[in-house]
């Protein structure tokens, strides 16, 4: 509350400032041969100059050195006429007042370019946030589920269980120091997903055919952790509910700049393509802000087929 009324208290005392300097500059025209005087312009001109100063004062600090050169010019010249060809002063005073309003287009351009800037920065920085905040979303999401299936394991006794924790010891290293990145290589995603197929693969008893297909250029760089989520929802609605004959199929590749990603599953729940959870959304998110207008993703669902397009423009 200090603070509001401390700010209140401020702008009230700019606008009183700004107020007697506009009632000073609205007497001065009445009085006769004020015009005449070598004093007017430089009054003017600092008048002008301190309303600048209370309204914009980031943008006249940071440009102070520019302002004041030129209106410093300006000064100096209005002295110089009056004071070396005072005769001919009221012949050069259109030029003093071409020179007093010329600089103000040409920096209220730079105001107007520093705030589109300014928006730039500030639109830049709500989608990194926003990124942030989708990927701390995923992670925990992801590790949620591996660790269940690592804590089955460690209840059954299963002998592969430390096979799994160095798994996941692997996967959690990959999204710790890689998932922060802002790109990584194709390849580093494809060993991401294999490893997490492999730890999947150790986790069921019942049998499931799957198969990852890739066939890749390893210069191509990709946003990190943008397929596990639909690989993730393959094995929780596709695998995990399916009786019998379950099989994930999956094919990643590059074309000319461009990432084709591919991936079927049998489905025998009631998932839908508006309903993919946490993962699905924030992938949808993720792909707006990392690749608008350079991506498509496609869903297509069966009675008992879940399939996904994701296409990718890398370039």
């Amino acid at each position: 509350m200090n603070s509001f009324f401390q700010k209140y208290y401020t702008a009230l005392i700019k606008g009183g400032i700004i107020a007697i300097f506009l009632a000073v500059m609205l007497v001065i025209p009445h009085y006769k041969g004020i015009w005449d005087s070598s004093i007017t312009i430089p009054l003017l001109i600092l008048f002008w100059l301190g309303v600048a100063y209370i309204v914009l004062p980031d943008f006249f600090k940071k440009y102070r050195v520019a302002i004041l050169s030129v209106y410093g010019l300006v000064i100096a010249y209005n002295f110089f006429i009056f004071n070396i060809a005072p005769n001919q002063a009221e012949n050069h005073r259109l030029y003093l007042t071409n020179f007093m309003f010329i600089p103000i287009p040409v920096f209220t351009a730079l105001w107007v370019y520093e705030q589109w800037r300014w928006l730039r920065i500030l639109k830049t920085d709500k989608t990194r946030a926003e990124l942030a905040l989708l990927k701390s979303q995923v992670n925990p999401h992801f590790f949620f589920n591996t660790l269940n299936n690592l804590y089955g394991l460690v209840v059954e006794k299963s002998p592969q269980a430390p096979e799994v924790v160095l798994g996941l010891s692997d996967m959690m290293r990959y999204t710790i120091y890689e998932g922060k990145k802002e790109w990584v290589g194709l390849t580093d995603e494809i060993n991401f997903l294999e490893t997490y197929i492999e730890l999947h693969k150790i986790r069921y008893r019942k049998k499931v055919a799957i198969q990852f297909d890739h066939e890749v250029d390893g210069s191509i760089q990709v946003a990190p952790l943008l397929f596990i989520n639909l690989l993730e929802n393959a094995f929780k609605h596709g695998v995990e509910p399916s009786i019998g004959n379950a099989y994930i199929y999956l094919r990643l590749k590059t074309q000319d700049g461009r990432i084709l990603f591919h991936m079927e599953n049998n489905c025998e729940s009631d998932i839908s393509p508006e309903k993919g959870g946490v993962g699905l959304h924030n992938l949808k998110k993720r792909l707006e802000l990392i690749y608008p207008n350079k991506h498509e993703l496609r869903i297509e669902k069966t009675k008992t087929t879940y399939a996904v397009h994701l296409n990718l423009n890398t370039h």
